[in-house]
């Protein structure tokens, strides 16, 4: 399947989740769906899990996330490993898409709510999942060219 439709799809696909949720989830609302996931409706307003919140304003977000993507458009476009190529794709994906939201609504907006007992993990959203998976297609691409050497 060809690598721009896919990125393009995900990102529809993160638009259209963030819509439901704004439509029907009430600001900073969680909706338990099993003991460990809640659906919510945050505002994230800085980088990866709020940080810097208020810090920094969205333009330069904008800007820093937009070099790398286009940085990580590149090293796509120079890949010839497959592997890297799709985990590539996903981060590109994952990253226009936060950027997308960003620039339009000068927040991310996350609902995916892990937890478990007192421990918490920061909400996130479908593009934070694409990078993620992205990010571990491209490091599962680096070790196994790395046990090749050895």
């Amino acid at each position: 399947m060809n690598k721009l439709l896919v990125i393009f799809v995900l990102i529809i696909l993160d638009f259209i989740t963030k819509k439901i949720v704004f439509n029907y989830i009430n600001l900073n609302s969680f909706i338990p769906i099993i003991f460990i996931l809640d659906l919510a409706h945050i505002h994230n307003y800085g980088i990866s899990f709020g940080f810097f919140a208020g810090l920094i304003p969205p333009w330069i977000i904008i800007s820093i996330a937009s070099f790398f993507t286009i940085f990580i458009i590149y090293m796509m476009i120079q890949s010839s490993n497959e592997i890297e190529k799709w985990g590539l794709s996903l981060v590109i994906a994952g990253a226009v898409s936060n950027i997308a939201d960003r620039a339009l609504n000068n927040y991310v907006l996350d609902f995916i709510y892990l937890h478990y007992k007192e421990y918490y993990w920061p909400a996130f959203n479908f593009a934070d999942v694409y990078i993620t998976f992205g990010i571990f297609m491209i490091l599962y691409q680096i070790l196994k060219e790395f046990r090749k050497k050895l």
